[in-house]
């Protein structure tokens, strides 16, 4: 275990590599003398091992690796990895988001969120959300907290409260609603097909 945690921060405590890659515009030839050449902006990809998101600092558009949000994050696009800390969101996410307060993905989520609330109200999801409020647009996956609400599902949801404007699949809680169903409301169990 020791060597585990030893390994885990010297993987913190390393820098970020950025891996830069650029059009070079003087491979085109042209005769035009009023032709204007133009650079091709660079991307940024911060590299493995670890990246400390601090608030609004620094700005990276995708990451692959580790993120560590401490005590937030907004300006990553793209996390494709381990999200671990407070509260974090991104535009795209695929891998394990484990925040304590919030996760919130804008546009795509596939994986894993643990938070006491989850949030991918305008995402498409595959996956699994667990916490005390989870919220997501459409999802093939499972969600399991207090309180689950989706626009439309294929899969499960296990809660006090779940509600799904369509939803194939199952819910299990103590309040059921499926709004786009014969069977509206159904306490314990409800299916939808």
């Amino acid at each position: 275990m020791k060597k585990l945690l030893t390994l885990a921060a010297l993987a913190a405590l390393s820098i970020n590599s950025y891996a830069q890659e650029s059009v070079d515009a003087t491979d085109v030839v042209d005769d035009n003398p009023l032709a204007v050449q133009v650079e091709a902006p660079r991307k940024q990809v911060a590299a493995w091992p670890a990246f400390f998101a601090v608030g609004d600092l620094p700005e990276t558009p995708d990451l692959i690796g580790l993120r560590i949000t401490i005590p937030w994050s907004t300006k990553q696009e793209s996390v494709t990895g381990f999200d671990l800390g407070l509260w974090a969101r991104t535009q795209f996410f695929e891998g394990f988001a484990f925040n304590v307060f919030r996760n919130d993905v804008k546009d795509q989520l596939t994986g894993v969120q643990v938070s006491l609330y989850n949030s991918a109200a305008q995402a498409d999801a595959l996956g699994l959300q667990v916490g005390l409020w989870n919220e997501v647009g459409s999802m093939n996956g499972l969600q399991v907290g207090l309180v689950n609400t989706v626009g439309a599902m294929g899969g499960f949801q296990v809660g006090v409260i779940n509600r799904a404007e369509e939803l194939y699949g199952f819910q299990i809680g103590v309040i059921n609603i499926i709004r786009d169903a014969e069977m509206r409301f159904c306490p314990v169990i409800n299916i939808g097909f």
